[in-house]
């Protein structure tokens, strides 16, 4: 089994949680968003979309990342030689959506300082570019997603497509707050997917240092909060890169890459 994804991917995180909590060995490829290494021919010809992460098993490619949770879910199933605890599939599969349904690309964005977001937005539209010359025969899928670019940067311009990504992410704050009243995870007394989809959002949140904002008010979440940063999958899957100093090292090797290939215009 192998990966394509890169630890600054949300979506990425939320498969590799899933791969941690089952013990489920796989290849991994690194592609870092940031620097335009998903837009590489050999990958993007797979996967014209360029999001990640991407699952492949054999012949088997999964793009949808509440698809490949659900089959790593699948496969640890099938694996596992005892009967294991009862689990609400149907409660699990309802609160994985309603987290996947909250798109976190334009508020990451709004809260990135507008002079390295615009840095990075204009060093990947450069890529683009660089590789619709290199690869003319799919030059029409990269235009698109060069068009893609301006678009996000015209969505970033209006309030009010900010307040609807705020409101909406409000909204599932709330309702997990609600949830955590009555239970001591997501979809229930015990820890399943479900959370392996919500904790790289509150991550995200602690990030871009929002917690006191998002977090810190809601104290059953806050508590939940504290409780899952002590599992083994998140330190290797998040903390070990983002954990207090280390998202600073992680940021900024990041971004010596991107000054240092603009430099040489090497794209």
């Amino acid at each position: 089994m192998q990966l394509f994804h890169h630890p600054l991917s949300l979506d990425s995180q939320k498969v590799r949680l899933a791969l941690e909590e089952k013990g489920i060995d796989y290849t991994s490829h690194r592609l870092n968003p940031l620097t335009g290494k998903n837009m590489d021919p050999s990958f993007f010809r797979v996967n014209p979309s360029s999001k990640l992460p991407v699952f492949q098993n054999g012949s088997h490619i999964i793009f949808s990342t509440i698809e490949i949770v659900q089959y790593i879910e699948r496969i640890a199933k099938v694996s596992s030689s005892g009967d294991g605890n009862k689990i609400n599939d149907i409660e699990v599969n309802k609160w994985m959506k309603k987290i996947e349904g909250w798109n976190s690309d334009i508020f990451t964005m709004s809260h990135i300082p507008e002079k390295y977001r615009l840095f990075v937005s204009k060093f990947v539209r450069r890529v683009v570019i660089a590789r619709m010359a290199e690869s003319p025969d799919i030059a029409n899928a990269y235009h698109l997603k060069l068009k893609e670019a301006y678009e996000i940067e015209e969505q970033l311009k209006d309030l009010d497509v900010l307040k609807s990504s705020e409101e909406h992410l409000l909204e599932l704050l709330d309702e997990v707050e609600k949830q955590l009243s009555e239970k001591a995870y997501v979809a229930g007394d015990e820890y399943t997917m479900a959370d392996t989809m919500l904790i790289p959002v509150l991550a995200l949140i602690e990030l871009l240092e929002l917690e006191d904002k998002y977090i810190l008010v809601r104290p059953r979440i806050a508590g939940y909060w504290k409780v899952v940063k002590r599992r083994p999958s998140y330190n290797t899957v998040i903390g070990k890169y983002f954990s207090g100093w280390r998202k600073y090292r992680t940021l900024s090797k990041t971004w010596f890459f991107l000054r240092i290939r603009s430099i040489l215009r090497r794209y």
